[in-house]
């Protein structure tokens, strides 16, 4: 009975060490391929929208709901990975303090600027 004591405590220590070396690995190639985000005052940035499962946003379907809105601009860098964000008046009463894991870098492009087509309006107030 005493040997088989001293056998499991040999292999859970045998256990934990395996494990701690396959934690450490894990984390060097975590930390090898992460980059650091830093942003600047007046980046433009998207604002990521909390995913909730079932919930319809914007009159659309889950798989075609925002994930991002935006472009807002950076006003300051507020802690090691936090900033906060220059929201429009309709998103006021929000806490405008965001971690960088809730934004994304915009990138301008013309491509993402839509022309409105013009609209004919008749004279009794209809459109065409």
């Amino acid at each position: 009975m005493v040997g088989t004591c001293a056998r499991d405590g040999r292999e859970g220590r045998t256990i934990r060490k395996r494990l701690k070396e396959a934690q450490d690995r894990d984390k060097s190639w975590a930390n090898v391929k992460k980059r650091p985000l830093e942003f600047h005052l007046g980046d433009k940035m998207y604002l990521k929208i909390a995913p909730t499962r079932g919930v319809i946003r914007f009159d659309r379907s889950e798989n075609l709901s925002l994930r991002y809105v935006g472009p807002y601009g950076i006003l300051e860098k507020v802690g090691e990975v936090a900033y906060q964000i220059a929201l429009p008046p309709p998103l006021a009463r929000i806490h405008n303090v965001f971690q960088v894991s809730q934004l994304r870098r915009y990138i301008p492009d013309s491509m993402h600027v839509v022309e409105p087509e013009p609209l004919l309006v008749k004279e009794n107030l209809t459109y065409e």
